[in-house]
């Protein structure tokens, strides 16, 4: 997929050019799992996989067309029809969560027109395609008004409230942020108490793989919004506003009150935090050893104590840190499915990720794809076609 491609099939399926063409890229969540919406810190990575959203006004007030590349579905919708959509339409939600969002940001809207979404960033695969779509929606639908693009902080939060409210995702801030700020070469680091991004430069000497599972994660159907509820008891039950407020010795000191799932959500988050700024320091100093076991730490309690894990992701995760040239591996995103990234030096080639893909699938499991990643610069808008 590519631009080129991408006008070629909007004229095809709409009869004319568009008038606008906006790019997002995916991300990897290097570290910071589930802290994001608890107040706390994550590191995230823009990547060189993307949603592209080409669109143009159209002639009809009131008439709002969706149409994917991935699907070949086209959708038309009244704009006053505000009914969720499910099944194979419920992506449309995202792309028209976003309009709906524009005008709470008190932001123009255009009255009606044609979209076209592709993509070549796998979807359900914790890499957040969908952070990608509603932030070059955004760009695309602000310049069919003639709005200039926001600031990259703007931009993730029209995106972010896009998924809380018109989708229903109680998702923090880590996808939308990391997409918007990313940039080649750097990792993005968020305080989402704030929030405040920052760029953290990733070694020049070191390779991103992500191992999908094609166990398709998806987190509006119940498990995340569960998660999310246990760590707001959680929290009330240790009489802070945020779980990452609670400094670790006081939680230790008060764990034993707490019911055993209750303590297990909150040690997760509250050491994942710790976790988040152990790896900034190592970063600063160059000790890839220490922010690999930090990266495989983090695993542990995801699978141990948050229970977001599966099988296949531990298998993968088992497989990764045992081969030479890994510094770390972990699940990378929500969970409940989806991908292992895996952190290595450049003696790790092809060849030996598809010999773990080959162990992985030999212990009964679906042979992952494979996926060598870069990072990449955050969203924004294509010169027009």
């Amino acid at each position: 997929m590519n631009e080129r491609i991408l006008s070629e099939n909007f004229r095809q399926r709409y009869g004319r050019t568009p008038q606008v063409i906006a790019r997002a890229p995916g991300r990897i969540e290097f570290i910071g799992n589930h802290t994001d919406y608890n107040g706390g810190a994550v590191i995230g990575a823009a990547i060189d996989r993307y949603v592209w959203v080409a669109a143009a006004p159209a002639n009809a007030p009131g008439r709002l067309r969706f149409a994917s590349g991935l699907d070949g579905q086209a959708v038309e919708l009244p704009a006053a029809n505000t009914t969720k959509l499910s099944g194979a339409e419920a992506w449309i939600n995202y792309p028209r969560g976003v309009w709906q969002s524009l005008r709470d940001f008190n932001l123009p809207a255009p009255d009606a027109f044609d979209l076209l979404v592709g993509s070549d960033l796998p979807t359900g695969a914790g890499l957040s395609s969908s952070a990608a779509l509603e932030l070059a929606t955004a760009l695309a639908l602000l310049d069919l008004t003639g709005v200039p693009a926001p600031a990259p902080a703007t931009l993730a939060a029209i995106g972010r409230h896009a998924e809380n409210i018109h989708v229903g995702v109680p998702c923090g801030i880590l996808d939308q942020g990391t997409s918007a700020f990313g940039r080649a070469g750097q990792l993005v680091h968020i305080d989402c108490r704030g929030p405040a991004f920052y760029l953290l430069p990733l070694p020049s000497d070191v390779s991103l793989w992500v191992f999908n599972t094609l166990e398709k994660h998806a987190l509006v159907d119940g498990l995340y919004s569960t998660r999310h509820r246990e760590c707001q008891d959680a929290a009330t039950a240790l009489g802070a506003t945020w779980l990452t407020e609670v400094a670790p010795a006081d939680f230790n000191a008060r764990a034993a009150g707490l019911p055993p799932k209750t303590a297990a959500r909150a040690r997760h988050v509250i050491e994942e935090n710790e976790r988040v700024a152990a790896v900034v320091r190592a970063l600063g100093t160059g000790d890839l050893q220490t922010v690999g076991a930090l990266l495989a730490a983090s695993h542990r309690s995801s699978r141990d104590l948050f229970e977001n894990s599966t099988p296949t992701l531990d298998s993968l995760v088992e497989l990764l840190t045992a081969a030479p040239g890994v510094y770390g591996a972990r699940l990378t995103g929500g969970g409940f499915g989806g991908a292992v990234m895996a952190l290595t030096d450049r003696s790790f080639t092809a060849a030996r990720a598809a010999d773990i893909a080959a162990q992985h699938a030999a212990r009964g499991h679906p042979r992952p794809e494979i996926i060598e990643l870069h990072t990449a610069d955050g969203a924004r808008l294509l010169p027009r076609p």
